[in-house]
């Protein structure tokens, strides 16, 4: 998946229904759909988002300070 794909605008968080922001990959992680309202990280498996509630990992506060930086680098 890449930022220009446009399944991206559709994906929704399947808790609270809002936005999704792709995370690109990282060495351990790989890539995956943050909701930063929920601290909520859920991977992308061979290209398929994994969008079960059970599958959202909880991201801690430094990760989220983090993740949040990255999401605005890459927006600029």
């Amino acid at each position: 998946m890449n930022p220009d794909d446009p399944l991206l605008a559709i994906l929704a968080c399947p808790l609270d229904k809002g936005p999704l922001s792709l995370l690109p990959e990282e060495e351990a992680e790989g890539a995956a759909l943050y909701n930063p309202r929920l601290r909520l990280s859920y991977p992308i498996v061979d290209g398929i988002p994994q969008l079960l509630p059970s599958s959202g990992r909880k991201v801690g506060a430094d990760d989220h300070e983090r993740l949040l930086t990255r999401l605005k680098a890459s927006a600029t």
